[in-house]
């Protein structure tokens, strides 16, 4: 344990932790615009006439090492309420034009698309990003963890596309108010990305490696203000909704329900990069319907969360520790039980420091007593773009009566520290995390700790990951799927290498080999998986892969391999056995695009699983995508299960008649769940995140498509900005 701590803290003072960033020497010269502008898409106004430009791009992908063959010109400047940017990007084939449709937050690989990149506090880990395809679709979310950008995040901000034969032109005004930044400083992050299918080309105005996304905010160059920018004043913004609905469930026959309510959030900016949001009785109706899976598992699935109101700064909670040991996650909080109340304050207190604070209150439902949630994160910026991350994760219940709730604990409580390792140019990436919980009547060995360690350049990638939970850890309000293990411990290392070729179609190829071990309290092998993989990457931006795998499981609990409900295989059977499969993503640039893939070999018991996945996708662009998925397994076992098919096939239309108006519709099928859903959404942004949300539910039973449940909600959510 203390041993990879050491390596990682070698790892961030090598290399130059301290050393200037890479790209510090691109830099953006931004001056007050001498004149009004209008944001048509046209950028004809003699404010654009004497600003500096940026040009001369570089390829990132498919090569790194020569300029871009798609010519753009990026114009920027700002009055007292906003940031302008006008974008000119020359179609290097005249007359094409690839996007998926008008949707917002697009799929970044399937369109012609210009994306900026802002580090508002120049401290190379957290921004936003902006942008558009080709067709005006707009993108906007929220940078976290160096790279990653949450694109559920939404704020206000206008955006316009041109397009013609010769180009395409995208001008935007960001507000000041819509944006988190520190102030007095001169100097931001920034970096501007573009992907031009027609050539497969993606591309960057400072330079990114093209093993990192051109979101690494360790690659931006600066922004360069004449004088800080302007303090954004007064910035409260309230978004009230009011929703009307009518459901009724088949099932019961108690005849139809109708519900009216009104509730809202406010969101009260204390500083220029501080925000406080409320909110009173929220209703998240309109959020998209989750995509259901086949769970062959005997572990909980993860559903990401997509609730507005949890999602401004949401790496402050959300990321710390692991994808499988999370101490907080928010889709506990306020699902199935109608959440009355809740604040959360989140952002910078200056240049190395940022505070997250959550405050939930629930109300009671039959024996669940109302539940209040407490988070507070704080996170403190160390070395270059490290930072070390302290967490209180507090659930109270309120009027526990042991009598009438005592199937639920009182309290929950998680504490933990975690150092997350950034290096300046990105090729060194860790963490070290321990957390301990708080439960009534499970005292002892009640920590968990985990710790990773990756170095990654353009040829070769390796990595070590291991994991302790406690058998009586416990995090209520976190996800910690294997903690049902009842304490374990866990290693995986991983290690890749990629040859680069000359050739008219292929980039690149390599081999990858990774193994996952568990073992129990008693240092029992419990599970292992060693996967070997050989992948493949396209000059059109197809991929491929194939693998081979081995797997041993030795069960601590009764488990049904089906997932049905049929028979369980006993606590301590061992199952081995062996797989093989491959996986083909293909290019994007046409537009008919698919993902295919299979699985083949041994499952429990000495039985067999085969698997067959396949998303297509037809576009109609810009205003229609057609994708079709669907999952099909073929599960042989002795009796008493012998054959088990799964089926779960989604079809899903989305119409954007213009790039404010949207209707999706969405069916799935799932028979291991006995289930037909059809989910359609009518958006209207009637103005700046200001929405009319239409939405209509329905369930079946697949053998005779008699109706389960029905829904019909009708939402306004109207943004004022006081």
């Amino acid at each position: 344990m203390s041993g990879i701590f050491i390596c990682i803290l070698f790892a961030g003072s090598s290399g130059s932790t301290f050393a200037q960033k890479p790209n510090d020497n691109y830099q953006y010269h931004i001056y007050p615009a001498q004149s009004a502008i209008r944001v048509d898409g046209i950028g004809n106004e003699a404010a654009w006439q004497n600003v500096e430009v940026a040009g001369d791009f570089y390829m990132v992908q498919p090569i790194d090492t020569s300029f871009a063959r798609a010519k753009t010109e990026v114009r920027m400047t700002y009055d007292k309420q906003n940031i302008y940017i006008l974008v000119t990007n020359f179609k290097p084939v005249p007359g094409t034009l690839i996007v998926e449709s008008l949707r917002r937050d697009f799929t970044f690989n399937k369109n012609d698309n210009f994306l900026l990149f802002m580090d508002t506090f120049d401290d190379r880990t957290n921004g936003f990003s902006f942008g558009s395809n080709a067709a005006g679709a707009p993108w906007d979310g929220q940078q976290y963890d160096g790279a990653a950008v949450n694109l559920s995040w939404d704020n206000r901000w206008e955006t316009a596309v041109k397009n013609d034969d010769e180009k395409w032109v995208w001008e935007a005004a960001i507000p000041f108010k819509s944006i988190r930044y520190k102030p007095g400083i001169t100097t931001w992050g920034i970096n501007f990305s573009r992907l031009d299918l027609t050539i497969a080309e993606k591309s960057a105005w400072a330079p990114v490696p093209r093993q990192f996304a051109t979101a690494s905010l360790a690659y931006t160059g600066g922004l360069i203000w004449d004088q800080p920018p302007p303090d954004p004043g007064a910035n409260i913004s309230v978004i009230p909704y009011v929703a009307t609905g009518l459901n009724k469930d088949f099932r019961q026959h108690d005849g139809t329900k109708r519900k009216l309510q009104a509730g809202g959030d406010v969101k009260i900016g204390i500083t220029p990069s501080l925000n406080l949001d409320l909110t009173v009785n929220p209703d998240f109706s309109q959020v998209d319907v989750d995509v259901q899976q086949t769970n062959l598992d005997r572990f909980e699935l993860f559903f990401p969360e997509r609730r507005q109101f949890f999602l401004e700064n949401a790496d402050l909670f959300a990321n710390f520790g692991y994808a499988s040991i999370r101490p907080f996650f928010s889709r506990r909080v306020g699902l199935g039980v109608p959440i009355l109340y809740g604040a959360r304050l989140s952002g910078k207190l200056n240049q190395n420091w940022r505070l997250g604070v959550l405050n939930v209150q629930t109300s009671s439902q039959d024996s669940l007593p109302g539940q209040n949630f407490a988070v507070v994160a704080l996170q403190r910026q160390v070395l270059a773009r490290s930072n070390v991350r302290l967490m209180m994760v507090n659930k109270d219940a309120i009027h526990y009566r042991p009598e009438v709730n005592g199937e639920f604990n009182r309290y929950n409580r998680n504490v933990g520290a975690e150092f997350n390792l950034a290096s300046v140019n990105n090729l060194w990436t860790g963490k070290v995390m321990f957390l301990k919980s708080f439960t009534p009547d499970r005292k002892g060995d009640d920590l968990a700790h985990a710790a990773d360690i990756t170095y990654a350049n353009t040829h070769f990638a390796w990595q070590w990951q291991h994991e302790y939970v406690g058998s009586n850890y416990n995090a209520e309000v976190g996800y910690v799927p294997n903690a049902i293990r009842n304490g374990y411990y866990k290693i995986s290392p991983r290690v890749d290498y990629l040859f680069f070729v000359k050739s008219n179609t292929l980039i690149s190829h390599g081999p990858r080999l990774q193994s996952t071990f568990y073992w129990n309290k008693q240092h029992t092998l419990t599970d292992n998986e060693t996967v070997l993989f050989y992948n493949f990457n396209f000059k059109n931006r197809g991929t491929a892969n194939i693998w081979a795998a081995t797997n041993y499981v030795r069960l601590l609990r009764p488990f049904d391999p089906t997932n049905s409900g049929r028979e369980q295989l006993a606590t301590g059977t061992e199952h081995h056995w062996k797989s093989a499969g491959f996986e083909f993503n293909s290019s994007p640039k046409r537009n008919f695009t698919y993902t295919v893939s299979s699985r083949v070999g041994g499952y429990y018991q000495g039985g067999e699983r085969t698997n067959f996945a396949a998303d297509l996708g037809y576009r109609f662009q810009p205003y229609v995508a057609l994708t079709l998925s669907s999952n099909y397994n073929n599960i042989l076992l002795p009796a008493p299960w012998n054959r088990v098919e799964y089926w779960l096939v989604g079809p899903r239309v989305d119409v954007t008649f213009r790039n404010n108006l949207f209707l999706t519709t969405f069916v799935q099928y799932n028979n291991q769940a006995d289930n037909i859903n059809l989910n359609t959404r009518l958006q209207w942004r009637y103005k700046p995140a200001s929405d009319l949300f239409i939405v209509y539910t329905d369930n079946y039973l697949p053998e005779n498509f008699h109706v389960k449940t029905r829904a019909l909600v009708l939402k306004l959510t109207y943004w004022w900005n006081i």
